[in-house]
């Protein structure tokens, strides 16, 4: 089954009488709130995702998706107007489509997917030229459901996917033919190498220009640099596609235990403007389970001056319906300030209204949610606007 998620219905009938052609079954959604509830309840095989939905975004149903045990192992193909390429491979999507799409590279995309859901066994490749490291890699990744090939060189890499078929690859950036920035260009430059998931795999601290280098060669290709073993055994789950439920106790344990220490959202600073003591109680409790750091106001000019006393708060849930100065004018207030143009603020509304969104982003909100507060949703909002 595919799970389409198109808000234009002549379009998405168009992928779905395609999909029949390559012997799928279709399931339809024309806004991301559908779109969520029928992956989580018909487990569909993979989905065709667009970005500009009603209601919540692509970037937030695709979040949403793989940050749910259940469904993360579903294969999501983003389509899109905008350019999105590397944020969608980095959120964990198999593959991305700028629109407009010929027939042709649909029917291409559609047996790509077709091809990848009928393979039982996944390939990884890791390339690693400490033996000890390449042997505890393999073990912690290993089950029936993955084959791993393991090398040691970079020419040997690169020969490997010249040769084969895999669908992710852990390097180090340390080997002793070439660096690890040279093999991911060259990896680029394989036809089967230039979307394939890349996990950079090193102990040590990056430097501020290897950062920016690997961000710049890494259009195509994720590069995450991964730190411990359970956050690599996290990271192959996901491009792998693998069904959590699937594996052994213990690996699904490290991978319960890493999904509640969110990296995106660790450590960041957030501050809460609402007039009601126990929502800020609430919340504060919440984001703290992930490690962020919260700093509170009780009302929008108290708000104001923490803002401008910690102008590294990286976002802002404001309550709307506060005495005085209410979450609309205290938001004017913040964006009339040039330093606080970009920053994302997330209005907090009591019952969704009609014309509530458009009130709240016409003020100056980067998006909004209703209350009482659906935790899954505030922190995927707060993900993918951290991201931005």
């Amino acid at each position: 089954t595919l799970l389409i998620v198109e808000d234009d219905t002549k379009f998405a009938r168009i992928l779905l009488d395609m999909a029949r052609q390559c012997e799928f079954k279709g399931i339809l959604a024309h806004s991301g709130n559908t779109g969520l509830a029928l992956a989580r309840e018909y487990q569909p095989t993979a989905i065709l995702l667009d970005i500009h939905l009603p209601g919540i975004d692509g970037w937030t149903v695709l979040d949403r998706l793989k940050h749910d045990a259940n469904t993360r192992h579903i294969p999501v193909h983003v389509m899109s107007v905008e350019e999105g390429k590397q944020r969608s491979l980095q959120q964990g999507a198999i593959a991305y489509l700028q629109k407009p799409i010929s027939s042709e590279t649909l029917h291409q995309a559609l047996t790509k997917i077709k091809g990848f859901v009928d393979r039982r066994v996944k390939n990884l490749l890791i390339v690693e030229d400490d033996e000890n490291q390449r042997q505890s890699i393999v073990a912690l990744i290993g089950n029936g459901d993955v084959a791993t090939t393991a090398v040691s060189t970079g020419n040997q890499a690169l020969s490997a996917i010249a040769n084969g078929k895999f669908d992710c690859v852990v390097l180090d950036l340390g080997l002793p033919d070439m660096s690890g920035f040279e093999l991911i260009e060259q990896i680029k430059k394989l036809p089967n190498g230039e979307t394939l998931p890349i996990i950079v795999y090193t102990a040590r601290e990056l430097t501020r220009s290897e950062d920016t280098q690997l961000q710049r060669i890494a259009e195509t290709v994720i590069v995450k640099d991964v730190r411990s073993p359970e956050r690599l055994l996290d990271e192959t789950a996901l491009f792998l596609h693998r069904v959590q439920a699937n594996l052994p106790a213990p690996k699904r344990q490290i991978l319960e235990q890493l999904q509640t220490s969110d990296t995106l959202l660790a450590d960041k600073k957030i501050l809460i403007i609402d007039d009601d003591v126990r929502n800020i109680f609430a919340l504060t409790s919440l984001l703290e389970r992930y490690q962020m750091q919260v700093l509170y106001a009780e009302n929008g000019s108290d708000g104001i001056a923490v803002l401008e006393n910690n102008p590294d708060i990286n976002a802002i849930l404001m309550d709307v319906m506060m005495p005085e100065m209410d979450g609309y004018e205290t938001t004017r207030r913040i964006r009339s300030n040039p330093k606080f143009k970009s920053l994302p603020i997330i209005a907090l509304t009591a019952k969704a209204m009609q014309g509530d969104r458009e009130k709240c982003i016409e003020a100056g909100a980067s998006d909004y949610i209703t209350k009482p507060v659906d935790t899954e949703q505030l922190l995927s909002l707060l993900r993918v606007w951290l991201y931005r």
